[in-house]
């Protein structure tokens, strides 16, 4: 390999970055810096110029599963990927096409609430960047059906992991005891809780003339809050707040082990190879928005803007990733488009509806290939900064 190579270059700027002098600005920041943090008072940082230079991006296997005929992968469960998986596996395992067909608004929106209540309540036991995860165990049709059976006609209560392979589930003491708070570096950075201000999660889907497509959710340091490193101009990332300071968690603060991050693009492809990129940014709400869009797509038959168009929403029963994990027990926020109906419908099977604006959840794009070779795009209508461009 020349010296001139693509690959030497691209080593070459690896290591500026992650040993060179990047690495050392970093280094001195955080050892020499302290910044206010979540707790009102200021603290120099952990992160060294060592942990930057043990640190390898790796190339890793995705997760998958079959659903209504095609194969949607997602990342592993160091992330929280699979838990869009579980879903499909479950709403599957409960007939959903009927519900899809029949245009049953309320049952259909009811039962992907509490699947998604249910496939949560395991990410919290089982994910992690570990390497016990039983993950086959978790996306099997015979777990998918025994965990379906827990949905019943009302809006359930408390968090619910299941047991695969009769493991015992273990969750923080301290999940289901969250509670607000606004301050620097904390929460979701998607909107910023202590003010007006965008967050910086994007999501990002491509496809070349060749069919080759990307699904990217980049995301990390939160522009409003987190620390600038001086010299260098970016800002340190505050994912690692997502990691319990409980130890024996799958989930837990320890050496070299990734948070488990909401950061979850996915491929939708068929057996011919066709099929698109895609997703969206909103931290829990990544695996969430994106069910109704693949229930209309893959089992209504509609196309990809119209599937990204209709109207969405999302559960927030289960605590978030983000301290401090804030949750409403039975919360369901719902666009009012779905109409007043359905919404006290769902309200009278014990659901805590919040109602937003008809044009405020989900920011879904979706980039790809027909069958036929024709390239295809769509991007969400909802805020300012969504686009599907061709050149």
């Amino acid at each position: 390999m020349g010296s001139g190579s693509r690959e030497a270059q691209i080593e070459a700027a690896r290591h500026a970055f992650y040993e060179g002098f990047v690495a050392e600005a970093v280094d001195a920041f955080q050892s020499g810096v302290a910044v206010q943090d979540s707790s009102g008072r200021r603290h120099t940082g952990l992160l060294r110029a060592s942990d930057l230079a043990g640190w390898r991006a790796t190339e890793e296997p995705t997760t998958s599963l079959r659903f209504a005929g095609r194969t949607i992968h997602k990342t592993a469960a160091w992330g929280q990927g699979p838990v869009l998986l579980q879903q499909l596996a479950m709403l599957e395992a409960l007939g959903v096409a009927d519900l899809v067909r029949t245009n049953d608004t309320v049952e259909l929106v009811h039962t992907v609430v509490e699947v998604a209540k249910l496939a949560f309540a395991d990410r919290e036991a089982w994910y992690g960047d570990v390497d016990d995860v039983p993950l086959d165990t978790l996306l099997s049709g015979a777990y998918a059906a025994e965990r379906a059976r827990l949905v019943g006609s009302e809006a359930s209560e408390g968090l619910l992991p299941g047991s695969p392979d009769g493991r015992v589930p273990h969750v923080a003491a301290a999940l289901w005891a969250a509670r607000a708070e606004s301050a620097p570096g904390v929460g979701e950075p998607t909107v910023s809780p202590i003010g007006l201000s965008p967050g910086d999660t994007c999501h990002v889907d491509v496809v070349d003339r060749w069919g080759n497509r990307v699904s990217a959710t980049p995301s990390g340091g939160w522009l409003q809050s987190s620390p600038v490193v001086p010299g260098l101009g970016f800002a340190l990332p505050t994912r690692a707040q997502m990691f319990w300071l409980e130890p024996g968690l799958p989930n837990s603060l320890a050496p070299g082990r990734r948070p488990r991050t909401t950061l979850s693009p996915a491929l939708l492809l068929d057996d011919d190879g066709s099929g698109v990129a895609f997703g969206t940014p909103g931290g829990d709400q990544q695996d969430q928005w994106p069910v109704p869009f693949l229930l209309r797509h893959l089992v209504g038959g509609a196309g990809l803007q119209a599937s990204i168009d209709a109207p969405a929403w999302h559960s927030t029963h289960v605590p978030g990733s983000f301290y401090p994990r804030t949750h409403t027990p039975r919360g369901l926020v719902a666009e009012s488009r779905l109409g007043a109906d359905v919404l006290d419908a769902l309200a009278d099977r014990g659901h805590q509806v919040e109602t937003v604006g008809p044009w405020e959840l989900g920011r879904l794009s979706a980039a790809g290939v027909r069958s036929d070779g024709l390239l295809v795009a769509a991007a969400n209508p909802r805020g300012m900064q969504g686009y599907a461009v061709g050149r």
